[in-house]
């Protein structure tokens, strides 16, 4: 199997409550991220979410699309989100929230490895074109929290417009 580690870093440009709820609530990404083609809720959790469990769907710039479970695993509200993927892809996502000069900076941290057999005989080719579509779709993220907040999202020496 394919092992995978991602660390991408926004800096948003809104109070820490509104970027929160708006990563909090994956089941509304489908209509502001253009990657997450879908996101159903199959199991609500506990009163705080802890053990939520969702079905993601994702397409990159690359001409497939990977869908995987998720499973939340740890809250702790306006800090940290932590699942455990399972499916296409297995592994841990982790959302960290802080404030930073007047901006809400929000890191995730993904590290999986992938469970289909032709992405992982293709992982020694192709693993940083896998890599380029991860930061596509997280590009993809930013440019669509610009516009659901009404507020400038950088993210790699860029920034996203809310526009």
């Amino acid at each position: 199997m394919a092992e995978y580690r991602f660390s991408t870093t926004w800096r948003i440009h809104a109070p820490l409550p509104a970027v929160w709820d708006a990563i909090f609530h994956a089941d509304a990404w489908p209509s502001w991220w253009k990657s997450a083609k879908q996101v159903a809720e199959i199991e609500s959790g506990d009163a705080h979410g802890v053990g939520m469990l969702h079905r993601y769907t994702w397409k990159g710039a690359l001409p497939y699309r990977l869908s995987f479970n998720m499973r939340v695993t740890r809250i702790e509200p306006f800090r940290v989100l932590e699942g455990k993927a399972s499916g296409a892809v297995e592994g841990k996502g982790i959302w960290h929230f802080s404030n930073h000069e007047a901006c809400t900076v929000v890191r995730y941290d993904w590290h999986i490895h992938t469970t289909i057999w032709w992405m992982n005989w293709l992982a020694p080719l192709a693993c940083r074109l896998f890599r380029w579509n991860h930061d596509e779709v997280m590009r993809q993220g930013a440019r669509g929290l610009a516009q659901r907040l009404g507020v400038n999202v950088e993210m790699d020496g860029r920034t996203f417009p809310p526009h």
